[in-house]
């Protein structure tokens, strides 16, 4: 099994995600295409693609020109009926990939939040053993609207669309289910200024956030991470 990653920004990382596919024992093939890693010209060489969140906004083609090429790489994997994983700005990628609207601003969440599953989602392959509502971690400004043949599967009261797929197996999620305790400690670290300049009390809040939505977001998106893998 071999997984292409496609890293948008410094210090993102797999979680929970990296986890999974090592139990799988994948072959992961990393790309920084934002510091000037090339991406594949087609899908033809992977079982799969993960692509990552960044502080940028899926329209920001001037500042990231590989992102039109990453949207022709999204539709080719799918094309050939192979596994994608978008996550936070990666599912706005994914979106915008097959003609979803992407909407800048108004859709802040930051730190764990609630999010339903819906209806479609009991028969899903990747949503289908978890809750109907769970906590998640979430760290975003923007939202989109679903592609015309997406399969809308969670939302929340800020951003309607937090999970959908596409076909049989693209996955595009706005929420960082990837993200466990470890890696959002790492993150409060590795970015403390911005989060400091939006939150300025996370620092002191983050011990007692973990151990109330920790464990159960942890497991919720241990489970969604390993259900996709499953789908390669």
């Amino acid at each position: 099994m071999r997984v292409l990653v496609v890293q948008n920004f410094d210090n993102t990382g797999l979680g929970q995600v990296g986890a999974a596919l090592a139990e799988a024992g994948a072959d992961l093939d990393v790309r920084l295409p934002y510091k000037g890693d090339a991406l594949p010209r087609d899908a033809t060489g992977h079982d799969a693609m993960v692509v990552l969140g960044g502080g940028q906004t899926a329209l920001d083609d001037e500042d990231y020109p590989y992102f039109p090429a990453l949207l022709e790489l999204t539709r080719d994997f799918a094309g050939k009926d192979r596994a994608v994983l978008g996550i936070c700005l990666g599912g706005q990628l994914v979106a915008r990939a097959f003609g979803g609207e992407n909407r800048i601003g108004g859709a802040n969440e930051f730190g764990w939040r609630g999010v339903s599953l819906t209806p479609d989602a009991k028969a899903d392959p990747v949503l289908s053993a978890l809750p109907e509502t769970f906590p998640i971690f979430q760290w975003h400004d923007d939202t989109f609207e679903l592609p015309d043949d997406a399969v809308r599967l969670a939302g929340n009261d800020v951003a309607e669309n937090q999970a959908f797929r596409v076909g049989r197996a693209v996955y595009g999620f706005q929420f960082h289910f990837e993200a466990d305790r470890p890696l959002v400690k790492d993150w409060s670290s590795s970015f403390a200024p911005t989060i400091a300049a939006r939150h300025p009390d996370w620092a002191g809040e983050l011990e007692d956030e973990m151990a109330r939505n920790g464990p159960d977001a942890d497991a919720a998106g241990l489970a969604i991470a390993r259900a996709w893998v499953a789908t390669i």
